[in-house]
């Protein structure tokens, strides 16, 4: 039977050495020395460094995940206020993934580039079918009008995920305003949603 502790010390582990090393030049044996375990326990838990990276960033959006789905059973509460609370989970989340990290330019690795495209997978993957039930709802409640809500579920993340995370298409300030603007006025004209309804979206980390 695994031992839940014993894990998290491996994932507690590899975190720690991201904060000074690119993940490329991380080796099993350093991440079982800095857990306080035997190189060969490592296998037991995970079958590569990918997938200790890849439970890492998983870890990370447990919460945020839990969050969105009792939020999803919530029918009684708007579902712009519980979309609103989803994104910002995530935010938080995001930021505390890569919060090592002092500034964009020491994220342009391999190592940068493989965590971001890595969480921002599971980010939308996860969030689709929850965010998708939200919206269906709205739909039902007549509260949002939109005939294709596992669409609108996957561009509102992606556009969100990219431009908000900021990592693959560099912005200023000001063009990632204008971005989630962009997208705010298409949501509330495509779905014939009150004007304001998605303001939240430009709401800061």
């Amino acid at each position: 039977m695994p031992d839940i502790k014993k894990r998290n010390q491996i994932l507690d582990a590899l975190q720690h050495l991201l904060e000074s090393k690119e993940i490329q030049e991380i080796t099993v044996s350093e991440i079982a020395k800095t857990a306080g375990i035997g190189k060969g326990s490592i296998y037991y838990y995970f079958p590569s460094k990918e997938a200790i990276l890849e439970a890492l960033i998983q870890r990370n959006y447990e919460q945020p995940l839990r969050t969105a789905k009792n939020l999803a059973a919530q029918s009684n509460i708007s579902p712009f206020t519980r979309m609103a609370m989803i994104f910002q989970a995530c935010r938080n989340s995001s930021s505390e993934l890569l919060r090592h990290r002092s500034s964009p330019a020491n994220l342009r690795t391999h190592e940068g580039t493989l965590i971001h495209q890595k969480y921002l997978e599971h980010l939308v993957r996860e969030l689709k079918p929850t965010l998708t039930q939200i919206i269906e709802q709205g739909i039902k409640a007549g509260e949002i009008h939109f005939d294709r809500p596992a669409a609108l579920a996957e561009i509102v993340l992606i556009v969100l995920a990219v431009k908000l995370d900021n990592f693959f298409i560099p912005s200023s300030d000001e063009e990632i305003e204008e971005t989630i603007q962009g997208l705010i006025s298409l949501l509330e004209k495509g779905t014939g949603t009150p004007e304001g309804s998605f303001n939240y979206l430009t709401s800061p980390l």
